[in-house]
């Protein structure tokens, strides 16, 4: 059927709606229960002391070593304001295993205020291990205290285990198109 939805088949196009709104609520109680149970896993706010484990939890997972990048969103995201910039690592017996952070914007294109992620690693013996379903959460939260419903990222369009995690959170893709031009 190429991508469009037929209301002859499978009970109607309002019925099958509801069902996957059953779905969608019965996956997400499972999530929330399997979040809780990450591992043994301690979710804080980073500290400078984190600096070493989270540039090389960085670098096992994007083949890059960045410490000056993570310095500085580091100090960027410090607690004086942490109303609105989270930098989150996950422990599990004393090891960071993993870490998200992003902050809330309301001024890009008129675009109502969102939290955004800016980044979010598991080490990869850890990944099935609900951690990076526990940050999310955790920054999610973060975010809709803040007084924000909407929660936002960027991907790289061929990274298909960040894609694959983010759409099992239950993102869809937004309104927004990125759009890039080589300027070098």
């Amino acid at each position: 059927m190429s991508g469009k939805i037929s209301s002859q088949r499978g009970g109607g196009l309002k019925s099958r709606a509801k069902a996957a709104l059953k779905a969608t609520a019965t996956m997400d109680a499972a999530k929330s229960e399997d979040s809780r149970k990450a591992y043994g896993s301690r979710i804080r706010r980073a500290t400078s002391a984190d600096l070493p484990a989270i540039v090389k939890l960085d670098q096992a997972t994007s083949g890059r070593s960045k410490p000056e990048y993570w310095r500085d969103k580091l100090a960027q995201f410090s607690d004086t304001h942490a109303d609105k910039r989270v930098f989150l690592v996950a422990e599990v017996e004393g090891q960071i295993v993993g870490f998200i952070t992003g902050e809330i914007r309301d001024f890009e294109f008129g675009a109502d205020p969102r939290g955004w992620v800016f980044a979010v690693s598991v080490d990869p013996k850890m990944r099935v291990k609900n951690i990076g379903t526990r940050l999310f959460d955790e920054i999610c939260e973060i975010f809709r205290r803040a007084g924000v419903d909407k929660v936002s990222t960027l991907i790289e369009r061929d990274s298909e285990l960040v894609l694959a995690f983010f759409r099992s959170q239950g993102m869809i893709f937004g309104r927004y198109i990125q759009m890039e031009k080589d300027i070098g």
